[in-house]
């Protein structure tokens, strides 16, 4: 490996950290946004391209690329250092913006939203772990805090930007808006990144990340397919889970021969990366089983009136930001552990509040549960990736930030198919107050809401219904947000001091990784 002297936190002035977490936290902004952004455009969309039997894919595509694409860019990163992998990031997410604006088919849409996805899938994982490359451990909980807060915005209000910039210009826009921010986040970039030194004898596990991507893609299309497209006990569900099952030996068995595999299994023997790992799975379970549903069940049964889904989901956007932030500006004196276990208490008392509201309910009472919710989510997004960075090497910092990030995104995917199947059962339960002709007519399922016009004296049972099927949910997510709190009590420690990194002179926390130490600093 190439040699050349290394530089510690304070030769990385402050204004220039500034200008490059600018140009990160723009890029992060744009991969986040977009993984929602098309929820409230896809009418207008389906309507200009057709293709409605295709419309889940819009946001599968984008999903799985994304997903596929985290731990391959975090484990490169490592290698080839992180300012190349963000600017290929940024060009390959715009060229698939610029795409997905001037296609003519939904086909197309979902080809172009892919490419997004991959360069989506790069830019998160090198933004989060170029914290820990910027900033000693005793910061990275302000600049993660702010990077959570980031987060959750973008992932609440995508819907609220989609439909605006639909309804007042044109659904094409809501991809064109990338070009210009995209172009910012690479002029800081270029500028104040710090260049990548020559590195000898790199080995790409090119067969690790084929076995890594055929797993991810196989096991997350079984959690988007099964229990809508066929049962969960079927023959294509066994041939999935059989496939997805190989797929994973097959990895596991490279990786402990690889010579440098794209997820070591040593990272496995670390205790708190194993235990972080499980809380951003739980994490992004609660938070998405709750997500997926919350808007279309705040206006159909709570009646509140928005222009939009991202409006309604505001105060939990809020409640994130707060928590997010506080947690990542005081974890290095409270410690990681107060943050985990209080976190989950608190979203599980707003989940089991949500669970409470029905048809009529107050609407300022269920934004007020909303921004409870967010609270305890907030708690846990910026703690536990501070946590599992300062337990990395620095040469690991690109593959373990990634590896958490993937843990997290495997949670959402999942979640999604889980509370779909969770939510349909309970409808088929609940449609049973209906008389039994009516019963036979309606599907079982949430596609029971496209019912209503055709029955409409008996839509507020059927929205009576759908709406407690979802409360069900929101109990089940409240459970299984609580398992956080059982993770966390294993979880000690807390970032060291600025005083403690000084006086141990530790080369692992307190200097730039090889792999980011600057030719120069323009």
């Amino acid at each position: 490996m190439g040699s050349t002297d290394s530089i510690s936190w304070s030769n990385i002035d402050k204004k220039t950290r500034g200008s490059i977490m600018l140009g990160l936290a723009l890029g992060m902004l744009l991969a986040t946004l977009d993984g929602t952004i098309v929820a409230t455009s896809l009418p207008s969309i389906v309507s200009d391209l057709g293709g409605n039997e295709l419309y889940s894919w819009v946001f599968t595509g984008f999903m799985l690329c994304e997903t596929v694409m985290i731990p391959i860019a975090g484990k490169l990163s490592d290698l080839y250092g992180r300012k190349p992998l963000f600017l290929l990031g940024i060009i390959i997410f715009l060229a698939g913006s610029v795409l997905s604006g001037l296609c003519d088919s939904m086909m197309q849409l979902i080809i172009f939203r892919a490419i997004q996805g991959i360069g989506g899938g790069m830019l998160i994982p090198v933004a989060t772990a170029a914290v820990a490359d910027l900033y000693s451990p005793a910061e990275r909980g302000k600049m993660q805090g702010m990077l959570g807060s980031l987060f959750a915005v973008a992932m609440c209000l995508g819907p609220f930007l989609g439909g605006y910039i639909t309804d007042n210009i044109s659904w094409h826009w809501i991809f064109f808006i990338n070009v210009p921010l995209g172009i910012i986040a690479i002029i800081f970039t270029m500028r104040k990144f710090p260049k990548q030194m020559p590195v000898d004898n790199i080995h790409v596990d090119y067969t690790g990340i084929a076995l890594l991507s055929g797993f991810l893609l196989v096991f997350l299309l079984f959690f988007t397919w099964a229990g809508v497209d066929f049962a969960w006990i079927s023959a294509e569900s066994f041939v999935m889970v059989a496939a997805s099952l190989a797929l994973l030996a097959l990895f596991i068995w490279n990786e402990f021969k690889a010579k440098d595999p794209v997820l070591k299994p040593s990272l496995f023997k670390n205790k708190m990366f194993v235990y972080c790992s499980i809380v951003m799975i739980i994490f992004g379970m609660g938070m998405m089983g709750i997500m997926a549903y919350l808007p279309s069940f705040m206006q159909i049964v709570v009646g509140i009136s928005a222009t939009n889904s991202g409006l309604i989901i505001l105060p939990m956007v809020i409640g994130i930001m707060i928590t997010s932030m506080a947690g990542g500006f005081t974890v290095k004196r409270t410690g990681y552990r107060p943050w985990l276990m209080a976190g989950p208490i608190v979203a599980a008392v707003g989940m089991i509040l949500l669970s409470t509201l029905s048809r009529g309910s107050s609407e300022s009472l269920a934004l007020f549960y909303l921004f409870v919710t967010g609270l305890g989510l907030g708690c846990v997004m910026s703690v536990v990736m501070i946590a599992a960075q300062n337990s990395a090497k620095k040469n690991e910092m690109g593959m373990t930030t990634s590896s958490v990030n993937l843990f997290r995104s495997i949670g959402s995917t999942v979640a999604v198919g889980i509370f779909t199947t969770i939510i349909n059962s309970r409808i088929a339960q609940e449609l049973l107050v209906l008389p039994e002709e009516v019963y036979k007519e309606v599907p079982h399922t949430i596609g029971v809401l496209d019912y209503i016009k055709d029955f409409p004296m008996y839509a507020l049972d059927i929205i009576d219904a759908y709406g407690s099927s979802v409360t069900f949910a929101f109990m089940i997510g409240a459970i299984i947000v609580l398992l956080v709190f059982a993770v966390a009590i294993f979880m000690k420690g807390k970032p060291p001091t600025e005083i403690e990194i000084t006086d141990s002179g530790n080369e692992e926390t307190n200097e730039v990784p090889e792999a980011l130490q600057p030719e120069m600093l323009r």
